[in-house]
């Protein structure tokens, strides 16, 4: 059995800290990255975010995650400019990552993943490049077409979700069928045609 050890205020605050924790990390990197002049793009639930705070606040959900896509050939350089902000680089297991200090627990990272690469072999499609970009505020993030091929690709739980988010808002309809592969369009018609699963 759990123990139950925060409630109250206690527990709302730190709620709180966790979600502005995530949007801090997310505010450092993308800072950094942009007075290096390194190209990026911010991928994953905080673009999710971007782009349904935009038609429909209530139907935002917060991420533990922070996900970036960089040029593979920036990665020296993204390593320089972000050490000095307290982020140390490491790849284990094939996966590269910034840990947000040397005492981040494993959720306290930032995922990287290369433009052009597949993040499995499996995957129908490699990682877009990142030469067209949206803002979200000051940071970079995808275009929405690319953002669904990323989701549609990866296609785990918590990506269907997301796209099943943004179904029940309106943002994406079976317009958006023939902008992509028909291994990713029968993924988001099956989505369409059963949105509640």
């Amino acid at each position: 059995m759990i123990e139950i050890k925060y409630t109250g205020d206690a527990l709302w605050e730190r709620i709180e800290r966790a979600v502005e924790k995530v949007k801090e990390r997310t505010r450092r990197v993308t800072r950094t990255l942009n007075s290096a002049n390194i190209p990026y793009a911010v991928i994953g639930g905080n673009a999710v975010q971007h782009w349904v705070s935009q038609v429909d606040e209530s139907a935002v959900r917060n991420t533990q995650d922070v996900d970036i896509i960089l040029n593979e050939p920036d990665l020296e350089r993204a390593i320089a400019a972000l050490e000095p902000e307290g982020f140390i680089y490491r790849r284990s297991a094939g996966v590269s990552m910034f840990l947000d200090g040397p005492d981040a627990k494993t959720r306290d990272v930032v995922l990287v993943i290369f433009a052009g690469k597949k993040v499995r072999d499996e995957y129908p499609e490699p990682v877009p490049d990142i030469d067209q970009f949206e803002l979200m505020g000051e940071a970079r993030t995808l275009p929405l077409q690319k953002l669904l091929t990323m989701k549609l690709t990866s296609f785990r739980r918590k990506d269907q979700v997301h796209i099943l988010d943004m179904i029940a808002i309106g943002m994406i309809d079976e317009t958006w069928l023939p902008g992509f592969s028909s291994e990713l369009q029968k993924r988001l018609q099956d989505l369409l045609d059963d949105p509640h699963g």
